[in-house]
């Protein structure tokens, strides 16, 4: 039994080098269509995906007690219904009210994947983040949000204001795509799907190619090996055809 499992620990060895010697041989095909997925990956970003924008508002929520003081249980209440006004800022009353004012050409499901709300941790601070392929939409939308979320806030939470933190801003270069993440997604693609033909090539190929194949699928042993010299073999194809051709003439 110890010896049984010498032996198919030392196949298993033999193969993945075998496997690992295949791969480097076949560097030079692995290599080229990396560097082409990549080349790929780099036009496709530069030439068909619109650039997008990123505009942020901020406001901040607190809750007063009725002797107009700020106690330690207004801020950590205050604290735990960030989430609850995150739901309010991207509620459908709100999103639709913006689209309606502005006149978006867009659905609530469309303008719902632009924004995102974040809450920084231990604040109430509240960032709405509106993402467009227009700079200037882009930070119209977030103040228009801001403004409609904040009277729906005040309305349904029962609250004293919100007040602004900091009005959207006017981004001047673009957060996105990120050309550099896609070009390297593309090569690394590009080299797994090579990696992946030739390793299955590799395991289906049931060939015998050397002596140590004849004893390991066969079990025979080998007597000899007869070498193939090729040079000497073209060499005498040469002398053949230069013979004929001396004969034709």
């Amino acid at each position: 039994m110890e010896e049984k499992t010498i032996r198919q620990n030392d196949d298993v060895e033999i193969d993945l080098l075998g496997l690992c010697l295949m791969l480097l041989h076949h560097l030079p095909v692995i290599l080229p269509a990396a560097l082409l997925t990549a080349l790929c990956a780099f036009l496709y970003t530069s030439l068909l995906v619109a650039p997008t924008y990123q505009s942020t508002t901020r406001v901040y929520i607190l809750n007063r007690t009725d002797s107009n003081t700020i106690t330690y249980s207004d801020v950590q209440l205050g604290t735990q219904l960030t989430s609850d006004y995150s739901q309010l800022i991207k509620s459908r009353f709100v999103l639709e009210e913006v689209i309606e004012t502005m006149d978006l050409p867009m659905s609530y499901e469309g303008l719902s994947g632009m924004v995102s709300v974040s809450t920084p941790e231990d604040t109430r601070i509240i960032a709405i983040t509106v993402t467009d392929t227009d700079p200037v939409r882009a930070m119209q939308i977030a103040n228009a949000i801001r403004e409609a979320a904040s009277e729906h806030i005040l309305n349904v939470m029962d609250i004293q204001a919100v007040n602004v933190v900091e009005t959207a801003n006017l981004p001047s270069h673009a957060s996105g795509p990120n050309t550099s993440r896609n070009i390297l997604m593309g090569g690394m693609l590009g080299a797994a799907l090579v990696i992946g033909i030739l390793v299955v090539r590799f395991l289906m190929d049931d060939t015998i190619k050397t002596s140590e194949d004849v004893e390991k699928y066969l079990g025979l042993s080998v007597l000899a090996v007869i070498p193939l010299n090729e040079g000497e073999t073209d060499g005498k194809k040469k002398r053949r055809k230069a013979k004929r051709k001396a004969g034709g003439r």
